[in-house]
């Protein structure tokens, strides 16, 4: 895991989350915009998927349990997949907001990773 981009995915998740929460509040349907902000968050959680499985063959190892680290990023890239289908399916402004909290929950995510990674001793 790199620290810096981990200040990016989660800046870049709580924009998207507040964005969303915004528009769907003000009766917007999902859009172009809303269901775009939650894919940016999506590939950054691949590229995350990706630096994590390479961190360690370069001498980044975690600090806290991995089982629990991978558990979290799977369950990570499965919310917005998650979300984006549900935004798909039900075309309201509830959905734009459930994709809002989709993407705050994986700030929250992200953020718990980083400190299982850096933080947290085994």
């Amino acid at each position: 895991m790199i620290e810096w981009f981990t200040i990016v995915q989660v800046s870049v998740a709580v924009a998207a989350g507040l964005l969303c929460v915004v528009l769907g509040l003000a009766g917007r349907k999902p859009s172009d915009l809303t269901m775009g902000a939650a894919a940016l968050v999506e590939v950054l959680l691949i590229a995350q998927l990706v630096i994590a499985i390479a961190s360690p063959a370069f001498g980044n190892e975690p600090t806290g349990s991995l089982l629990e680290f991978y558990i979290y990023l799977v369950s990570a890239v499965l919310l917005p997949v998650a979300g984006g289908f549900w935004a798909l399916i039900e075309r309201s402004r509830w959905s734009t907001v459930v994709l809002g909290a989709v993407c705050l929950a994986v700030a929250v995510m992200v953020y718990r990773m980083n400190v299982i990674w850096f933080v947290q001793g085994a």
